[in-house]
């Protein structure tokens, strides 16, 4: 039978989706592992995560979990940096690190044929690391420059403003890192952040095709892996959020606009609904934002609007790049159109092209062998179960433009909100 290539293909929602849990193993130094097989898929994707510690760190030492972790890859007690390299080229394979607020570790990504030599080297690296001053200098170098470039753009300086107005200047999550937090990095820091504080609450995420003898192989890997106990951190200070944070430049010729608040995670009730109307507002191409500002205003290329976590927090921003004597402007629209979406009802054009845009979105990410795997630990790490997908598109299918309203009227009608301005 011939393709018509003149018509597009039927949109279909799906009634439902049941996803699969991984197998669960646990070993005998106490490491939990997750496992889903990918049928006739030659490459092997393992994460290794533990509880991440650069909030239970003093400020000044923001940046030795970071460095740790790059610092494995620069040598152990048998091999140099350029050693690590070749063979990981040779293998056609990578180790990289893992690094949020919330977790860190090491990501590996390899084939089936070159899997066991990769593991080996990957052991050596945890448990034999050298750290070399040399090669440290040479990362603190690179790390300063960066610091100073990400300065110069108004993007990702307010970026860090919205941060640091959102929690405060002397939090983890808003301090401001500069070039003496990169100076107080030594060895010995590094060493004792990798002896002592490292692998914590360690897990592993396996996906790959293989044999009940082969995984049996992989797993005593892991077995190998430094068990560390759970290390109490400091008492986070309390968020003391700053409303407004202007940096002017004379010289810029557009303004970089950071405009939000704190939010609710995903296992909150509201999370699905407030993640629809954050789509209809800045959430995609077609958004009231974009509409407004890019295409009717041609203020910006692009203006989106998101929900973000950090650590054990979360908020909500719209971010964009403005033309400098416009970003007043821009700021009054953006306050005009959340109020519109409170109190307006939405044309029904509008509410299913959202629907069908969002079950779309969300059905895409499970697209490929490794998704399901991320798409499980998104939910696992924030204490949810996989139906939350099935219960996120039962939502999608249903909901309403009076859903739209009464999360708007609860989370944005009289919502206090961070602004900044770069430029």
């Amino acid at each position: 039978m011939l393709l018509d290539r003149s018509q597009a293909p039927e949109f279909k929602i799906p009634e439902d989706f049941e996803l699969l849990y991984p197998e669960k193993f646990s070993l005998k130094n106490g490491i939990q592992v997750f496992f889903f097989p990918t049928k006739g898929i030659d490459a092997v994707k393992i994460d290794i995560t533990c509880l991440g510690q650069r909030d239970k760190l003093p400020l000044e030492q923001t940046l030795l979990p970071s460095f740790t972790l790059q610092m494995l890859s620069e040598g152990t007690e048998n091999k140099t940096a350029a050693d690590l390299a070749n063979f990981l080229d040779f293998h056609a394979s990578e180790i990289s690190p893992i690094l949020t607020f919330s977790k860190e570790g090491l990501s590996v990504l390899s084939t089936q044929k070159h899997l066991m030599p990769v593991l080996d080297l990957l052991i050596e690296m945890v448990q034999k690391p050298a750290f070399p001053v040399e090669m440290l200098d040479k990362r603190k170098s690179q790390r300063k420059l960066s610091l100073q470039l990400e300065r110069e753009k108004t993007n990702s300086r307010a970026g860090q403003l919205f941060r640091k107005g959102l929690f405060g200047a002397t939090h983890p999550y808003g301090f401001e890192v500069g070039e003496k937090e990169v100076d107080i990095i030594t060895p010995e820091k590094i060493r004792f952040y990798s002896d002592q504080l490292l692998w914590q609450e360690t897990e592993v995420f396996i996906s790959g095709d293989f044999s009940a003898e082969k995984l049996d192989a992989t797993l005593q890997y892991f077995e190998q892996l430094p068990i560390k106990s759970k290390v109490e951190g400091i008492l986070l200070p309390e968020i003391n959020p700053l409303e407004h944070l202007y940096e002017n430049r004379e010289t810029a010729v557009q303004s970089s606009i950071r405009l939000g608040y704190l939010s609710i995670p995903k296992n909150h009730p509201d999370f699905i609904p407030l993640s629809v109307f954050n789509t209809i507002l800045g959430g995609y191409f077609g958004s009231r934002l974009i509409k407004n500002i890019r295409e009717d205003k041609g203020h910006t290329y692009g203006i989106y609007s998101s929900l973000a976590e950090i650590g054990n927090s979360n908020y909500w921003v719209v971010s964009a790049d403005v033309q400098k004597s416009f970003n007043r402007a821009v700021i009054s629209e953006i306050h005009q159109e959340i109020q519109r979406l409170v109190n307006e009802p939405l044309e029904p054009e509008e509410l299913e092209t959202v629907r069908n845009f969002q079950i779309g979105q969300m059905l895409s990410r499970f697209s490929s062998s490794f998704d399901l795997m991320d798409r499980f630990r998104a939910v696992h790490h924030s204490d949810l179960a996989l139906d939350f997908y099935s219960k996120k598109l039962e939502f999608l299918k249903s909901f309403s433009t009076r859903d739209i309203i009464q999360t708007g009227e609860k989370y944005f009608k009289n919502s206090p909100f961070i602004e900044v301005i770069v430029g």
